[in-house]
C-alpha cells in the first residue's frame, strides 16, 4: 500500500481531536433526545409506549450487532448506537413501524458498507489495504455518520425552521439522506476500486497509480459508489416521505460529495495536511452544504 503523506501522528491527533469534539456534542444530543422521549405520561397512547422501546431496542441491538460481527470497536459500537437512536427518534413517526425513519437506509449503509469492505479480502490483504480486523474505529463512525446526526438534531432544525428556507421538514430529511448517501457511496467505492477495480488513475493527473493511492479513482469503483448512493436515496425516499425532487437532489449532492472526497484525497490528503478521517467527514459536510444549496438557490418547487 502507498505510504500515507500524512505523518501519523498529525493523523491521529486530527482523529482524536475529532471524536473530542464530536463525542460529547453526540452525547448531549442523545440525552436531549431521551429527555424528549422520558418519563412517559399517562395521556400519551400506547403507540408511543411501543415506539420508545423500538427505538431504544433497535439502537442498542445495532451497536451490539456492529461489536459482535466485529464491523466497529466498542467506542464505535456505542456511537453508533446513539447515532441509531438519533436518526430513528428524531426522523420516525410515533404512529408507524421504526422502519419508517431514518433507520432504513441508516441499515442499508450498514449492510452494503459491511458487504463492499469484505469483498475481494484476500486481495486487499495482498495490497496492504485490507481494514483492520477490529472494525471501524470511533472516528470513523463520526466522520461518516456525525453530519447526518447534527442535521436531525434538534438544535439544527430548531435554527432551521427560523428560516424561510428551512421552514419545511423535508428538507432536513432530503440534506440528511445526502450526507447518509455519500458517506455509502465513499466507503463502496473505496473498498469495491481497491478490490476489483485494477490499477486506478489519480484524479488530478489522470495517471496510473497503485491502489489505495489517495485521490485515486476506478471505473469499477465508481459506478458501484453511484450505484449504492442511488440505492440509499431510493429506499430512503418512501420510508421518509421524500418526493422524487427531493431525491434527485439529495442523489446528485452525494455523488458531488464523493467527487469532492476524491478531490481532497488527491490534494490535500496527498500534501499531508489532512488524514482520511477528516476528509470523509469534510466530504459528507460538504454534500450537505451542496443539498442546501439547491434548495436555497434552487427553484421553489424543489421545497414541495
Amino acid at each position: 500500500m502507498p505510504a500515507k503523506a500524512i505523518p501519523p501522528t498529525r493523523d491521529r491527533l486530527q482523529s482524536r481531536i475529532l471524536v473530542w469534539i464530536a463525542v460529547p456534542i453526540l452525547v448531549l444530543l442523545t440525552i436531549g433526545a431521551l429527555r424528549d422521549i422520558f418519563p412517559f405520561r399517562s395521556w400519551e397512547p400506547r403507540q408511543w409506549h411501543f415506539h420508545v422501546f423500538a427505538v431504544i431496542a433497535i439502537s442498542a441491538i445495532f451497536g451490539t450487532a456492529a461489536l459482535w460481527i466485529r464491523a466497529a470497536t466498542p467506542a464505535a459500537a456505542a456511537c453508533g448506537a446513539m447515532i441509531c437512536l438519533l436518526l430513528t427518534w428524531n426522523t420516525g413517526y410515533i404512529t408507524r413501524s421504526p422502519l419508517y425513519s431514518a433507520l432504513t437506509p441508516l441499515l442499508a449503509l450498514f449492510i452494503l458498507t459491511f458487504t463492499a469492505t469484505h469483498a475481494g479480502r484476500h486481495r486487499k490483504l495482498g495490497q496492504g489495504n485490507a481494514e483492520n480486523r477490529k472494525g471501524r474505529n470511533a472516528a470513523q463512525v463520526i466522520a461518516n455518520l456525525g453530519i447526518a446526526a447534527l442535521i436531525t438534531s434538534q438544535w439544527v432544525r430548531n435554527v432551521g425552521f427560523t428560516q424561510n428556507f428551512l421552514g419545511i421538514e423535508d428538507v432536513f430529511l432530503a440534506v440528511m439522506l445526502a450526507t447518509l448517501a455519500e458517506a455509502t457511496a465513499d466507503t463502496v467505492s473505496s473498498e469495491i476500486g481497491q478490490a476489483f477495480g485494477g490499477q486506478p488513475i489519480l484524479l488530478t493527473t489522470l495517471r496510473r497509480v497503485p491502489p489505495g493511492t489517495d485521490g485515486a479513482i476506478s471505473l469499477a469503483g465508481t459506478l458501484a459508489g453511484i450505484a449504492s448512493a442511488a440505492i440509499i436515496v431510493a429506499l430512503g425516499a418512501p420510508t421518509m416521505n421524500l418526493n422524487f425532487t427531493h431525491c434527485k437532489v439529495a442523489f446528485a449532492a452525494a455523488v458531488v460529495g464523493l467527487f469532492f472526497d476524491t478531490l481532497l484525497g488527491a490534494t490535500a490528503e496527498r500534501k499531508g495536511w489532512i488524514g482520511n478521517d477528516l476528509v470523509n467527514f469534510m466530504s459528507t459536510a460538504f454534500a450537505a452544504i451542496i443539498a442546501l444549496m439547491a434548495f436555497t438557490f434552487g427553484p421553489n418547487y424543489l421545497l414541495y
